[in-house]
Order: structure tokens, then sequence, then C-alpha cells
């Protein structure tokens, strides 16, 4: 029996067990924490249920949604997508719905829109290397301005002139502004963009469901989970051509044939010995942003109506707002109060990181009045803080050229299959990191060929397909 050691008990790592248990592997999976689902957990809070911002499951991919289907079966909910925009206080609907366009915009500016893409059609950059040139270059400076440069600038804490074009490319590359205006018209009727998806399936008692079913099927195959289990390093053989099994934290040694890694791509390098200075230096260039979820419990049924919302106006820092009563009535436990999740992304160096919780609770609540989603009177009846970190790996422009250098290194290394958001460093929703996690696992149950390095986010995504391919296969 061939013994696999699983680093992180996220959607890659978990996906990945699950799939090797069942195929009669010896698993072991070593989970830092003391939860299970990571990025897309879920948990109990004053005495509802609540996920780690918000996660939506889609997929086009017989096999994730295979995966889906045997865990949570018929317990679901597919939920009607409504999120809005917040710019210059108004709110604009997402998917973009013309009347609510106009009566949001003056003429001047949508004049100013046309002319800029009008521009930049007739006058094209032939070689765009940063979001901001890219996006400007598909939209539009006018348009840019108000619906992509302030919100992406809080979300990666970098300027868009420093965010690679990649970034863009992998997230909205069959976009334009002809065709949005066109599915404005049409009231989004038949848009099948990814980012435009109207519905999508829920766990009736939050994403982290999934997980924790995996969780129990994969020890039911008498395969184990090991929770606050920290891993200092995963072992080479003497030449670092070989994974041979992990050291942990408290300094023991567990020896495995294969080591899949979820681990942050750069703790997992600086974790080896007798690394090539010119990798080591392409890792130290990699980095991760932080987020900050401020939990508000408001004495309130109906506070918007939106799942989530985006915050784009630049007079506050608040990036994103969940609203967990607009997701299943299960969650809710039928209480008539509304739980929200306020999301600040930072940097570990930034003040707001290691600011006390009741000052971050205070900013929070007055950023709720100034974009009026409370009012001034109302104060929540509950609060909470969590911190997550290395939420997102920050495509800085150049990235890839060091990350490819990485890449290269870690080909190198057998039997060591870095994978999901944090492992691979690519900003993969749940349903990307669950694919990446079944591939591992068919790659060391068949001995498949599969690059899983080349599994990526681009052109061939997932949320291309009708509400319908998410429930058959």
């Amino acid at each position: 029996m061939k013994k696999v050691i699983i680093i992180g008990a996220g959607p890659a790592g978990l996906s990945c067990a699950y799939q090797l248990s069942k195929e009669n592997f010896e698993v072991i999976v070593f989970e830092a924490s003391n939860n299970i689902g990571g990025m897309s957990r879920s948990f109990q809070l004053w005495g509802q249920i609540v996920d780690l911002g918000p996660h939506r499951f889609f997929s086009k991919q017989p096999d994730v949604n295979r995966f889906f289907n045997e865990l949570i079966k018929e317990d679901f909910t597919l939920v009607n997508r409504q999120t809005r925009i917040f710019y210059n206080g108004k709110y604009f609907q997402y998917p973009l719905k013309i009347g609510n366009v106009l009566k949001n915009l003056s003429f001047i500016t949508i004049f100013q829109i046309l002319w800029d893409y009008f521009i930049k059609i007739v006058f094209p950059l032939k070689n765009t290397k940063n979001l901001e040139e890219w996006i400007s270059n598909r939209f539009g400076k006018k348009l840019y301005t108000i619906f992509f440069k302030h919100y992406s600038e809080k979300l990666w804490g970098i300027k868009c002139t420093q965010i690679d074009a990649d970034w863009a490319a992998q997230r909205i590359k069959t976009l334009s502004l002809a065709q949005a205006v066109i599915s404005a018209f049409l009231s989004n009727k038949g848009n099948k963009h990814k980012t435009l998806v109207d519905q999508f399936a829920y766990p009736n008692n939050g994403t982290g469901t999934l997980y924790e079913r995996a969780a129990e099927a994969i020890k039911k195959q008498n395969s184990n989970i090991h929770f606050n289990s920290k891993i200092k390093r995963v072992l080479l053989d003497e030449s670092n051509k070989i994974a041979l099994g992990v050291e942990l934290l408290n300094g023991d040694i567990i020896e495995s044939d294969y080591v899949i890694s979820t681990m942050p791509l750069t703790s997992l390098l600086k974790g080896f010995n007798n690394t090539p200075k010119k990798v080591i230096d392409s890792i130290n260039t990699l980095y991760f942003r932080n987020t900050i979820l401020v939990y508000l419990e408001i004495d309130k049924e109906n506070l918007f109506s939106d799942n989530w919302l985006y915050i784009h106006s630049p007079d506050v820092k608040l990036g994103r707002i969940t609203n967990f009563r607009n997701w299943c009535p299960s969650l809710n436990k039928g209480k008539s109060s509304t739980i929200i999740a306020l999301e600040y992304w930072c940097f570990e160096s930034d003040t707001i990181w290691s600011e006390k919780d009741k000052n971050i609770i205070e900013m929070a609540v007055k950023e709720l009045h100034i974009i009026d989603l409370l009012d001034k009177n109302v104060t929540p009846i509950n609060s909470k803080i969590i911190r997550v970190p290395n939420c997102y790996p920050v495509y800085e422009t150049g990235y890839q050229q060091n990350l490819d250098i990485v890449i290269k290194h870690l080909k190198k290394i057998e039997n060591l299959l870095p994978i999901g958001r944090y492992g691979s460093f690519k900003y993969n929703n749940q349903d990307h990191s669950i694919l990446m996690g079944l591939l591992a696992a068919k790659k060391i149950t068949n001995n498949d060929t599969i690059d899983l390095w080349s599994v990526n986010t681009d052109t061939e995504y997932q949320e291309d397909a009708k509400v319908k391919d998410v429930l058959i296969y």
C-alpha cells in the first residue's frame, strides 16, 4: 500500500485525500489549525452558520461536480445570485442593467466612457503589461477608473500599474464593453460570462459542509487527519531529488511515498536545504495578501438584498460585504437578526493587522454609516474579528518569471506535488482547487503524466456552463 502525506485540510488537500482514500491508499493529512475546509470553512456564530466570506460553488467539470454530488447529494440550495458595486454614493447592479447604469451615471460620464472606449478601439495598446493597461485597453480609461481601479488597489495593496496583466486575463478575459452593454440591454439573457453566473449551488449548512463530509469519508477509509500539526519542512533525499516525507514542528519524522503540499509555496521552498540562490531570490519576490473579517450581528432582518457587495468607493477601506441571510434560510436557524462579514485586506506589516479588535470594529461600523448601509442609531448586538493570513497570492508585475524559476526547480523533485491556491500560488476559487486535488490523486493512482502546473484559471475556467450542469454529469 502506498502512503501519501497531504499538507493542509482545505479544498485541494481534502479532495485529493478523499479520492486517494477511495483507492485504498494510506493517507495522512496534517492540518496546522483545528479547522476543516481552509478558507472555505463554515462555523457556528451567535446561533447561526457563516463562512469565511462569500464562497459559491459552480463548475462545468464532471469530476468536480461528481465530488460535490457524492458528498452533498440533495442537501443544497440553488441560490439566485445578487451582487452590486458601490461607487460614488451609488449602487450599481452587477451584472449590468442599462436602466440602473443610466440612472446612476451622468450623461457626461457615459459619454466619457464611450469616448475612451472608442479611442482604445482605434488606437489600442499592442503590449499590455499591467492591470491598468489591460483593462483600459479593453474597456477604456474612464470605465477602468470607475469599476476596477479602487477595488483592485484595495485588494492587492499595490497600484494597478504594479499588478500583472495576468490577473485581468485570467478573470475577465472574454468580456468586452460591447458584450457587457449588449447583455445589459438584454437583461443578461444568455449571458454565460464566468463572473456573471446567475445561480450557484450552496450546501444548506454552509460551504464547509462539503469538506466536513469529505473528512468523515476519509476517516471511514482508515485514513487520518491530524489537527494542530504544523509542518516544519518536507524531507528530501541527499540529492534533493525525491520527497521522502515530512518533519513536524515538534520534531517528529513521518515518511511517505508521496507528499501533496497545499501550504504556502513560499513556506515550502524555505524549508529546503541547499536550494540554489536563483530559486531563493525568486521565491523571496512572491508574497501573499492577508484578510481581516469583521463579523457583525445586526438586529434587523432586511439589511440589504445582495449575497455580497463590492465596495469600490475610495472613501472607505472596506472591500467587500457578505450578507449570510441572503444565501439560504437554513443558515439563519430561524433567527431574525442578520450576520454580515466585512472584508479588509492588508499585509502583515500594515498597522491594521495588529490593531486592537475594538478599534477595527468601530471603524467597520463607521464605514457602514458612510456608505449608508446602516442607520447611525443602530448598534451591532454582537461583533467578532477573524484574521486570515496568506489569502491572496499577489500577482505583482513580473511575478510569473520568478514563479517559473520556482516551478522549474520543483519539477525536478519526484513525488512532491504542490497544489491549491497557496501551494501553487494561483488565485483559485474553491472549485478550481478541488479540481487540482482530484487531478493530483489521478496522477498518483494512474501514474498520470498530467502537468499540474498547467492547470490554470485561464481561458477554460469553469464558470461558463449552464446552472443545470452543476446537477448532472
